[in-house]
């Protein structure tokens, strides 16, 4: 399984991609307990806010697009995870 984060935003208007292949990590049940525990179905309604960014994680055929502001909890320790492997 791919797991895909792109940040996109802030103040240059950049965006960043990093991408985890969860087969090839050494604690893949830690990942996969992870990524089944996201609340994928739970949209967030929040206004968008200048120089913020915004987060697209994409999870085999599963994908949110989260503001700056809603990435906490399992969201944020999976966008740290992901940010930490793919470096």
């Amino acid at each position: 399984m791919k797991i895909s984060v792109s940040r996109s935003g802030g103040l240059a208007g950049l965006t960043r991609t990093w991408n985890v292949i969860v087969d090839d990590q050494p604690d893949r049940e830690e990942w996969m307990s992870l990524v089944s525990s996201l609340p994928w179905s739970s949209r967030p309604r929040v206004l968008p806010q200048p120089d913020r960014y915004i987060y697209v994680i994409r999870c085999s055929r599963r994908r949110i697009t989260l503001p700056e502001q809603k990435v906490e909890g399992p969201w944020r320790e999976l966008v740290n995870r992901v940010q930490s492997a793919a470096s």
